[in-house]
């Protein structure tokens, strides 16, 4: 295992700059997800540390060797590519062992590690199957495998699961969250699905157009967004946010939006009159039993079993609710709205930055 350092990491294609200066640090045995939209520049930045992209300015260190200069051989670490990337030619344990046959390692540490690995993804049974026999969930293990019996300093995952669908991307979350569970490497996972990175990640960091917007554990990028686009990034469905006037009168606060007052907390930042971006997740806004409340019209009613997700429309503007159990309301009606405002985010208007 192995720490990862990042110090003022830059990319430039030509005269584009893709990363501007990226630094932070990944500890021991670390889960870290690097997630963000496409183009962002999350995966040229593990093809960085994996040594399959040149880098521009700056250092990346394992274990506070610098790397820069090494050969992708050479820094002893495994990566695990979104497409399978298995010899077809090969039975599941050949393309397990391959990597440990090209260093000429000893036939019975292959056969051991090969061994080992097959236990831990349950795939002795498959040992001597060729790929074409495996489902898409079976192909991505047998990948996982061919990097686990290498037992590297750090492993590198690059949207493992986009080729598979739904219900088994759900599983495979689930193993590879055990496997780390399990061997403790230092794991560095790339995705585009902020599902992915709340359910795996020890740590996330949250990437946009090349620069670090936030790096916090999932439930701190949550409760504490940074910034707008955080705020907006991560949670499902997405917050909702508009723009509005920040208003006081004596120790009441809210924001004046789309011909509603919307609450505020007592002490919350920003001076009278301020021009700030209200953001309120789906999941904490309720329906009130009566007036008053903020009042809205029903858009589309989608029940989904535990939860019905409501889509409603306040002065023109639409937004997601979504509450526990199931609703008597339908399109066209009018509910009415409660907040409790210790829920409520606030984030400047000119920077984005959250306020508070």
């Amino acid at each position: 295992m192995a720490s990862v350092s990042f110090r003022k990491v830059e990319k430039s294609f030509g005269k584009v700059k893709i990363i501007h200066g990226i630094s932070f640090d990944i500890a021991d045995g670390e889960f870290v997800v690097l997630v963000g939209p496409s183009g962002c520049g999350k995966s040229t930045l593990l093809r960085m540390l994996a040594g399959l992209e040149d880098i521009t300015g700056g250092e990346i260190a394992i274990d506070g060797r610098v790397i820069n200069d090494l050969d992708s051989k050479d820094r002893d670490i495994a990566m695990v590519f979104q497409s399978y990337a298995l010899y077809p030619h090969m039975t599941v344990g050949e393309n397990m062992a391959f990597s440990l046959k090209l260093r000429k390692a000893d036939g019975g540490l292959v056969e051991q590690r090969v061994a080992n690995a097959a236990r831990i993804l349950n795939l002795d049974a498959l040992l001597h199957r060729y790929p074409r026999e495996l489902s898409g969930g079976q192909r991505q293990r047998v990948a996982m495998g061919r990097a686990i019996v290498r037992d590297p300093k750090v492993f590198l995952f690059d949207e493992p699961l986009s080729n598979l669908d739904a219900k088994l991307r759900v599983a495979m979350r689930a193993e590879i969250k055990a496997l780390h569970q399990r061997l403790k490497t230092t794991t560095v996972y790339v995705t585009h699905d902020q599902i992915e990175a709340m359910t795996m990640a020890d740590r996330i960091v949250v990437m946009h157009d090349g620069i670090v917007e936030q790096i916090g554990t999932p439930l701190e990028l949550f409760d504490r967004p940074g910034n707008l686009f955080v705020a907006q990034f991560i949670g499902s469905p997405a917050m909702n946010t508009f723009q509005g006037s920040l208003r006081s009168e004596g120790v009441r606060r809210w924001v004046e939006a789309h011909g509603a007052q919307w609450p505020v907390a007592p002490d919350a930042a920003g001076q009278d009159g301020q021009t700030v971006h209200y953001g309120i997740r789906p999941t904490d806004l309720r329906i009130a039993d009566a007036a008053p409340g903020i009042a809205a019209k029903v858009v589309v009613v989608e029940p989904t079993g535990a939860e019905t997700e409501l889509v409603i429309e306040v002065g023109g503007m639409t937004m997601n609710l979504v509450m526990h159990g199931r609703t008597a309301a339908r399109p066209d009606d009018t509910v009415h709205l409660a907040i409790d405002p210790a829920t409520v985010h606030l984030f400047d208007a000119q920077s984005g930055q959250r306020m508070g």
